[in-house]
């Protein structure tokens, strides 16, 4: 079985931490905190939401996926073993993994309620911050504006076993909100649209994002750390539509766009908002400084995938690496 480092699991992660900002150095100076962590997103940070999902076809419950997982189970995560949500739960909330799939935990009704206070997990593969986005691509899955509605199920059920509205305030308050979510939007849109209109798509897409934001902090949610998009347009099912084999600049450029629309927003946001703190991680910055720099920063191969390829999906039966931990890519959108 192939290891991947842990310094290069954590690559990204240090740009979740880098900023320096009060909910992370808080838990640096104090340790892990028994507070909840509650995650949203897409691919990039959903552990099995979509297995509950009868229609939906973005799954990664199957081999090769969780070849490194322990006991090598293919748990919904797209990644050969742990993925961003994992690792930021780990640093930030002394935990092993991330905390399970909000539909996982709705399935143990008699477990339900008091499990809530170790946090749950609502991202969905294939979503995005547009309702619309991924919901015909595969058929199901769970947008932002519904895992939002899930997480008010959580406070309503933390409300009704604690009894008290402050102290679930006070909870609430003290927990961390990971956000991942956005690739799947621009991709949707680049396949469907002109370049041209991609700024006022980014103030369309920025708006939605704040709309978001304002329904999780009237929710309770105080402390954020957001993860960017990465360069979408360097991961191998892009490069398959560049003659080349180089990178698709019109996705970059809206992943560009969009984190900078993101600074302004978040930064509008902590003057607005009482007691809002948040980081935002430069994931475009960190995933470019290793494509550009891959031996400096462990890897040798940052263009191919290590399971299937551009083309294909990452199942049994295609090309699998023995060596995950020299390569940037999992699967043809995924990192290891």
């Amino acid at each position: 079985m192939a290891n991947v480092a842990p310094q290069k699991l954590l690559l990204f992660v240090i740009y979740v931490v880098a900023n320096g900002i009060m909910i992370i150095t808080v838990h640096a100076a104090t340790g892990k905190t028994d507070a909840p962590i509650f995650i949203f997103g897409d691919s990039t940070a959903d552990v099995g939401t979509n297995n509950f999902l009868k229609t939906c076809t973005a799954k990664a419950d199957h081999l090769y996926n969780g070849v490194d997982f322990p006991f090598s189970k293919s748990t919904g995560r797209f990644s050969n073993g742990k993925n961003a949500a994992d690792l930021i739960a780990s640093l930030l909330g002394g935990y092993k993994v991330s905390p399970p799939p909000f539909l996982s935990l709705l399935a143990h009704k008699r477990t339900f309620k008091r499990n809530l206070l170790r946090g749950a997990n609502f991202a969905s593969g294939g979503s995005g911050i547009f309702s619309a986005t991924g919901q015909v691509t595969f058929n199901k899955v769970i947008c932002m504006e519904e895992q939002i509605q899930q997480f008010a199920t959580v406070r309503r059920n933390i409300t009704e076993l604690l009894g008290s509205p402050k102290v679930v305030d006070d909870l609430l308050e003290k927990s961390i909100y990971l956000i991942s979510i956005g690739s799947n939007d621009l991709v949707e849109y680049a396949l469907t649209h002109s370049p041209s209109d991609s700024k006022q798509f980014i103030a369309n897409l920025t708006q939605a994002y704040a709309t978001h934001l304002t329904n999780l902090y009237n929710l309770g949610a105080r402390k954020f750390a957001i993860i960017g998009i990465p360069p979408i347009g360097c991961c191998p099912a892009a490069r398959v539509f560049n003659d080349t084999g180089g990178c698709v600049e019109v996705l970059n450029d809206g992943a560009r766009l969009f984190y900078k629309s993101m600074q302004s927003l978040f930064r509008e946001f902590s003057l607005l908002f009482k007691g809002f703190k948040y980081s935002l991680g430069n994931t475009y910055a960190m995933t470019m400084n290793v494509i550009d720099n891959p031996r400096g920063n462990g890897f040798k191969e940052v263009i191919a995938a290590c399971c299937g390829n551009g083309t294909t999906d990452c199942v049994v039966g295609v090309n699998l690496c023995a060596n995950r931990g020299d390569f940037l890519f999992w699967d043809k959108f995924h990192p290891t």
